[in-house]
């Protein structure tokens, strides 16, 4: 069995090196969405707008269910702390009449800063599971991501999913693809709930879910810092460099350009 990781390919001018990964001690792949699985386009320029275009129509037709409420009163929460740290957000207003409105424009302030609220994204996350129900969705993966899931699959390498989304948009996001459905490859799905993706207790976590020690799981993500966490919890990690992805710092994390690159 092989336990090395085999070196394909290395670019002079960048003292990082991408690399075909084989090594088989590595039993879990845990993969970011944006940028990693998801182009960022499709994130930016489709989810977050459908989001923002669809809160007002959503929270009209939504607005006294249990669900709904819950995620007003984590907001509130939020709102409060905005306050308190002085970024001055727009007002939340507790009257009947002005609370949709206000609600409205908090969501779409929130959006405009891609700020990773944990409630912002459970409504996104609820919002988005009816415009996929009804059509007006279909989400988007790179062409690599399909045959890679199939492939780890077979190998029997557990593949989990790391976003910030929420775990209801990630089950959507990877349910509806234009290649079908997907989820039969993936056994969990981790969110902000469960920490910040630049904690390292966030990974730690994820191994303990996992029963995985840390360095039997490889961390595949288009952001350096969020690798940095996981390498300090042990863990192996690779950075995805896709087109169209934020150029990132000088880093000593190795580069994958494809999924294929990863246990072919």
């Amino acid at each position: 069995m092989s336990r090395t990781i085999v070196f394909s390919a290395a670019d002079c001018s960048n003292p990082v090196l991408t690399v075909t990964l084989r090594d088989e001690s590595v039993r879990a792949i845990l993969l970011d969405v944006e940028g990693t699985t998801t182009c960022l386009d499709f994130v930016y320029n489709v989810l977050f707008p459908y989001a923002r275009s669809h809160a007002r129509r959503f929270l009209e037709q939504h607005l006294s269910s249990q669900d709904v409420r819950a995620d007003i009163a984590g907001l509130r929460e939020e709102h409060l702390s905005d306050i308190r740290r002085g970024v001055k957000p727009p007002p939340l207003r507790d009257a009947p009449e002005k609370e949709l409105e206000s609600v409205v424009a908090y969501i779409e302030w929130l959006i405009e800063r891609d700020h990773k609220s944990p409630t912002l994204k459970s409504l996104q996350g609820k919002i988005w599971e009816e415009g996929y129900r009804d059509g007006e969705l279909l989400s988007q993966v790179f062409d690599d991501v399909p045959r890679a899931l199939e492939r780890w699959s077979e190998r029997k390498k557990n593949t989990c999913i790391f976003s910030s989304g929420s775990v209801l948009a990630q089950k959507l996001l990877f349910a509806h693809t234009m290649t079908g459905d997907l989820t039969r490859y993936i056994s969990h799905y981790f969110d902000t709930t469960t920490g910040s993706k630049t904690d390292t207790e966030s990974y730690q976590t994820i191994a303990n879910v996992l029963r995985r020690l840390p360095s039997e799981i490889v961390f595949i993500s288009d952001v350096t810092t969020e690798l940095d966490a996981a390498r300090s919890a042990g863990l192996r990690t690779l950075l995805c460099v896709r087109p169209g992805n934020r150029p990132q710092p000088a880093s000593t994390h190795l580069l994958v350009r494809t999924l294929d690159e990863v246990f072919p």
